[in-house]
C-alpha cells in the first residue's frame, strides 16, 4: 500500500475518523502502539483514542470510514488487513527489522453541528482565528457551526531509520518532525496540508508518563493533562516546540477551511497528531 502520493480523492475527501459528538469536551485522537519500540521479529498492536489531554475513549477500528491505513518501514505495509470492523485493536505490525514504524491513519469525514456560542469557543480554543473572524463578520447571520471534520493521525515505533518519520507520507495533513523525535531536547515540525507548508496553523504538545519503559499507558486511565508546549507555523510550516522530559507525547494541529460540500457543512476541519516516545538515557 502507497500512501505518497495518496490520490485526489482522498485529498478531496481525506482522513476523517469519529471522535466524539462535541468537540468541546474531546478534540484530540491519537494513535496508541502497545509500545514505543520495537526489536525484530516483535509484534506490535496499535489503539485509537479521543479525548483530552492523553485521557481518552477507546475507539474501535470501522471499515466503513477508512481509507488509508499503513506503516512505513523499508516499505509500505498495509494495515487493513490486520484488523476487521468494530476490532478495538485498530492494526496490528510485526517488526522485520530494527528501522522502526511510522503508522498512519485516514478516513472520511464525520458530520456534526453546533450550538453557534459553544462552535465560536471552539474555533478560539483551537486557534482557528480566521473561521473565527469570518463568523463574526456575519454576527446572527452566522447561525450554527455546521462542520465536517477530518482526522489524520501517526505514530512513532522507533528505530534506527529516522527517514521513516522525518518523510512526510501524503496525508491530507501532517505533522513532519525535522529530526528524529525520541531525541531529547526541542522539536522543529513542519506542517502540511495537501502537500504545501502551512502557515499560521498553532502546534500543541501533550506530555504524559509511560507505564513502563516504552509502554503507554490506558487512555481510559488516565489524568486529562494541558498542554505543555505550543507555537504558530511559520509562512514555511515550521514551528519549533519547547520539549523537555521524558515520557509519552502527542504533537497535534488542526486546520479550518470553506466546506468544498456546502450541502452538508459550512466548514470542514482537518486534525493531525504525531505520538512518540521518550525515554531516559536517550541522545
Amino acid at each position: 500500500m502507497k500512501l505518497v502520493p495518496i490520490a485526489s480523492a482522498l485529498l478531496a475527501g481525506a482522513c476523517a475518523l469519529a471522535a466524539a459528538a462535541a468537540p468541546a469536551r474531546a478534540h484530540e485522537f491519537w494513535l496508541a502502539p502497545s509500545t514505543y519500540h520495537a526489536a525484530p521479529g516483535d509484534s506490535v498492536q496499535l489503539r485509537v483514542y479521543v479525548g483530552t489531554g492523553f485521557r481518552g475513549e477507546l475507539k474501535p477500528y470501522a471499515t466503513t470510514r477508512t481509507i488509508a491505513w499503513a506503516a512505513k518501514t523499508s516499505r509500505m505495509e498495509d494495515l487493513r488487513s490486520t484488523t476487521s470492523n468494530a476490532d478495538e485493536i485498530f492494526g496490528r505490525w510485526r517488526a522485520s527489522d530494527g528501522g522502526g514504524a511510522l503508522a498512519a491513519y485516514e478516513s472520511n469525514f464525520v458530520t456534526i453541528q453546533l450550538p453557534a456560542p459553544e462552535f465560536d469557543a471552539y474555533l478560539k480554543l483551537e486557534g482557528l482565528d480566521e473561521p473565527l473572524a469570518e463568523r463574526a463578520k456575519l454576527g446572527a447571520r452566522a447561525g450554527d457551526g455546521r462542520e465536517r471534520y477530518a482526522r489524520c493521525p501517526k505514530t512513532w515505533i522507533a528505530g534506527a531509520d529516522s527517514k521513516r518519520v522525518t518523510t512526510p507520507v501524503g496525508q491530507s495533513i501532517e505533522i513532519v518532525p525535522a529530526t528524529d523525535p525520541t531525541r531529547p531536547g526541542p522539536l522543529t515540525v513542519r506542517v502540511l496540508f495537501k502537500g504545501e507548508p502551512l502557515a499560521g496553523a498553532l502546534v500543541r504538545a501533550w506530555n504524559q508518563k509511560l507505564a513502563n519503559g516504552w509502554t503507554p499507558q490506558d487512555g481510559a486511565a488516565r489524568d486529562s493533562v494541558g498542554p505543555v508546549a505550543h507555537a504558530r507555523t511559520n509562512d514555511h510550516g515550521v514551528a519549533t516546540l519547547a520539549l523537555s522530559g521524558t515520557g509519552e507525547w502527542m504533537v497535534s494541529a488542526v486546520h479550518m477551511v470553506p466546506s468544498s460540500d456546502p450541502r452538508s457543512a459550512d466548514w470542514e476541519s482537518y486534525w493531525a497528531s504525531l505520538t512518540f516516545a521518550r525515554v531516559p538515557g536517550r541522545k
